[in-house]
C-alpha cells in the first residue's frame, strides 16, 4: 500500500497511497520530507488506513528539503503537509502559506557537529570555530541553530564561511574529510556520528533557539476545504497518540520508515529520536497556540524565526505571526465529537 521509497529521492516525488476502497474519498495531496521523525503519523495512517475512516484519499509529494517543498506550493502540487519551521516561515512570507499547528519541537535534533579530528580542540577552545568552514542546508532549521549556537560561543557570523550544501552532500563531505563543521538535523546527525565519527558540539536547546516544526497548508486550500483541513489534522494527531501509546511497534513502523526513505537508523538513534523530540497532542496543540493572553508561545518561536531570517538577509521583514500562525482548524477538531474522538482516541493513558 505503501509505495517503497529509495535512497535516490533527491528531488521531489510523488508517492500515491490511496487503497482501492478510498477512491471515492476526497483526495488531498500532502507534502513532507521521507525519512523524518515528525513525519512517521503520515507513515502510520497510511499503514493503518485511517485516511479513509475522515473521508480522505492522500497523495503524497515528497521533497528533500523545506525551501522546494514550498516553492512548489505555488503550483499547488499539494495542499498540506508538514514542514521546518523556517521553511514555513519562509512559506509565509514569500506564498501565504499558514502554519496550523507544531510537528514536534526538534530543537535537540537541529545540531553543529564537528568531525572527530578536530572536536576535542574546538570543544575546548570553541573560538577555534573562526576561520571554520560551515556546511550547511541555507534557510533551514539547521541554520538557525547553528547561527544561534555561534552567538552562544561569541563567534560572529563574519567569521565562518558557510557553504550551502544539501543533507546528503554534507554527510558525504565530512564523511571523506571534505569539512569539519557542520549543521544538520535527525536523522543526518546519528549517520555523521556513527558513520563517520562525527560528534555534536551544540545544539538549538543547547543555545536557547526553540526549533518547532510547522504543519502547514496552502490558504486558498484552507479557505475553500476547511472540514478537509481539520480531517488531515485528525488524522496526524491521531498518529502520534498511537505511536506514544504503542511503542515497540511504533519503532519498528519508523524503522521501516526511515529505510523506505535511504536511511538505517539503530537503536539508540531511534530511541533518542523520542526521547528528544516532544511532540503535540490535542489538548496540547490548543495550549501553545492559544492567544487568550496575549501572543502564544508559537507566535514567540515563530516570530524569534523570522528575526533571525530578516537577519540573515531572506527578506527585508519578517511577516508578522498574526497574519499566519492560526488555531482555527485545531479548534474545528476539538469541537467536532467525532472527529476529536478519532485525534484522541489514544491520548489518554
Amino acid at each position: 500500500m505503501w509505495r517503497r521509497l529509495s535512497a535516490a529521492l533527491a528531488v521531489a516525488g510523488v508517492l500515491a497511497a490511496v487503497p482501492p476502497t478510498a477512491q471515492a474519498q476526497t483526495k488531498i495531496g500532502v507534502s513532507y520530507q521521507p525519512a523524518l521523525y515528525w513525519a512517521l503519523p503520515y507513515y502510520v495512517a497510511t499503514e493503518k488506513g485511517w485516511w479513509k475512516d475522515v473521508g480522505l484519499a492522500p497523495t503524497f509529494s515528497v521533497f528533500p528539503a523545506g525551501v522546494p517543498q514550498i516553492a512548489a506550493s505555488q503550483a499547488k502540487s499539494w495542499d498540506v503537509g508538514g514542514t521546518g519551521s523556517v521553511p514555513a516561515v519562509l512559506g509565509a512570507a514569500r506564498y501565504g502559506l499558514l502554519t496550523i499547528g507544531i510537528t514536534n519541537d526538534e530543537s535537540r535534533a537541529n545540531v553543529m557537529m564537528v568531525s572527530g579530528a578536530k572536536f576535542a580542540a574546538i570543544k575546548a577552545d570553541p573560538m577555534k570555530l573562526k576561520g571554520q568552514r560551515i556546511l550547511l542546508t541555507s534557510n533551514s532549521t539547521g541554520d538557525y541553530a547553528v547561527r544561534n549556537c555561534l552567538k552562544k560561543y561569541g563567534v560572529a557570523a563574519s567569521d565562518v564561511q558557510f557553504v550551502n550544501l544539501g543533507q546528503a552532500q554534507i554527510i558525504t563531505a565530512i564523511s571523506s574529510n571534505n569539512g569539519d563543521v557542520a549543521g544538520v538535523w535527525a536523522p543526518n546527525n546519528y549517520t555523521l556520528e556513527e558513520k563517520a565519527g562525527a560528534k555534536t558540539l551544540c545544539t538549538g536547546a543547547d543555545a536557547g533557539a526553540i526549533v518547532p516544526g510547522a504543519l502547514i497548508v496552502r490558504a486558498d486550500y484552507a479557505k475553500e476545504h476547511p472540514k478537509d483541513v481539520a480531517a488531515y489534522l485528525a488524522v496526524y494527531l491521531r498518529g502520534w497518540g498511537w505511536a506514544l501509546k504503542n511503542p515497540k511497534e511504533a519503532r519498528a513502523m519508523m524503522k521501516k520508515f526511515y529505510a523506505q526513505g535511504g536511511v538505517e537508523i539503530s537503536d539508540k538513534a531511534m530511541d533518542e529520536e523520542f526521547a528528544e523530540r516532544p511532540v503535540f497532542l490535542l489538548d496540547q496543540q490548543l495550549a501553545i497556540m492559544d492567544r487568550s493572553k496575549g501572543p502564544s508561545k508559537v507566535d514567540g518561536w515563530l516570530t524569534d524565526i523570522g528575526k533571525f531570517m530578516a537577519d540573515v538577509g531572506t527578506f527585508p521583514r519578517a511577516p508578522d505571526v498574526k497574519t499566519f500562525v492560526t488555531d482555527d482548524y485545531m479548534k474545528m477538531v476539538a469541537a467536532d465529537a467525532k472527529l476529536k474522538a478519532f485525534a484522541t482516541e489514544f491520548d489518554k493513558k
